[in-house]
């Protein structure tokens, strides 16, 4: 859904209320581990802290959503449950104007010992089609931890596939600002 405007309180409810009954944009569930022809992968680790503090802190942060409180990018409901079948609204603002797209929580990832993360998937209310995974790991050896964001994408909408090269350019700012979202969540909780 494309606006003019930042999109209300109540466009974002009824979006929400609208997403819950949509199905994934693709078939099967689980691109982010395999990804499939047609589809791009991009992925980003980056080190975020060391130590089992910062490890807790980010898994805190990432279970918080922090990493898409970024001021262009919001998420709704803002504190949603990570827990499969969880429905939220990703609001971004670009280039003059905004959009809502719509996703669900699909799985989680790791351990909670040395890695941790969820993925979601976009709903056919997404300019973009495909899954994004964001997970948080420990190296046991070295202390780091790391942020790491796995997206396998294609453009949806109209827009999306005519302003690809654009697209292209945010979802590399989205990676970079989401790893320096959790890297100043980790050291604001110091």
């Amino acid at each position: 859904m494309f606006l003019a405007h930042r999109p209300t309180p109540h466009e974002i409810e009824c979006f929400l209320d609208a997403s819950r009954a949509l199905p994934l944009s693709y078939a099967p569930a689980g691109l982010a581990h395999a990804g499939a022809t047609g589809f791009r992968v991009d992925e980003q680790v980056v080190r975020v802290g060391v130590g089992d503090a910062a490890f807790s802190r980010a898994m805190t942060a990432l279970a918080e959503w922090r990493h898409f409180e970024l001021g262009w990018v919001e998420l709704f409901p803002r504190r949603a449950a990570v827990a499969g079948g969880t429905v939220v609204a990703v609001a971004i603002r670009h280039f003059g104007f905004w959009s809502l797209n719509g996703c669900r929580v699909l799985y989680e990832t790791g351990d909670g010992a040395t890695g941790w993360g969820f993925a979601y998937g976009t709903l056919t209310n997404h300019a973009e089609c495909g899954e994004e995974m964001f997970e948080i790991g420990l190296d046991p050896a070295t202390g780091d931890v790391t942020y790491r964001i796995r997206a396998v994408s294609r453009p949806r909408a109209v827009l999306a596939r005519v302003g690809h090269p654009l697209t292209r350019m945010l979802q590399a700012r989205f990676r970079r600002d989401s790893a320096r979202a959790v890297r100043l969540a980790v050291e604001a909780r110091r």
